[in-house]
């Protein structure tokens, strides 16, 4: 599975014990920050891994901060990125089976590593279901459309005289 994966400063020693987690079960991994534990801001790596994700270059992505919640409202501010924060492997597994999550978020200062594995390895051998959830899957995307179309025009909020 070709994986992009991505944190900010916070995140920064979790996500290099997650590539190599990652690398070791054959995945293809690329990197997309942040080098180092320099003060860096978390929406710049969840734009660059939501749009690679999105855009087809990979499977999933992986983005990690300090609790997560950041990477996730970021990263669902991409179209077609459906980001889920995972603290323990029953979250992991139905973000993919039942959301169809394409991004997972973890908490750098908040998931351990053996948990970090953990609910990484079940997201990853998680499957969509489908059915049902394909339904619900599909008014998220119309959510999403119905913004991007919206946003192309302005809406004044109507005032009382």
């Amino acid at each position: 599975m070709r994986i992009a994966v991505g944190s900010d400063h916070a995140g920064f020693r979790l996500k290099e014990f997650v590539k190599e987690h990652l690398a070791t079960r054959g995945h293809a991994v690329t990197d997309f920050g942040a080098q180092g534990e320099e003060s860096v801001d978390y929406p710049d790596f969840a734009k660059l891994v939501g749009e690679g994700v999105a855009g087809g270059q990979f499977d999933a992505g992986v983005l990690i901060c300090s609790n997560g919640v950041g990477m996730s409202i970021a990263a669902n501010k991409v179209p077609g990125i459906r980001a889920a924060l995972c603290h323990d492997t029953f979250d992991a597994r139905r973000s993919r089976e039942h959301n169809n999550a394409n991004v997972v978020c973890l908490g750098g200062w908040c998931t351990g590593q053996g948990v970090a594995v953990d609910i990484l390895d079940a997201y990853l051998s998680a499957k969509f279901q489908g059915g049902r959830h394909q339904r619900r899957v599909d008014k998220i995307a119309a959510l999403e459309a119905e913004r991007e179309r919206s946003s192309s025009r302005r809406v004044e909020p109507s005032t009382s005289s």
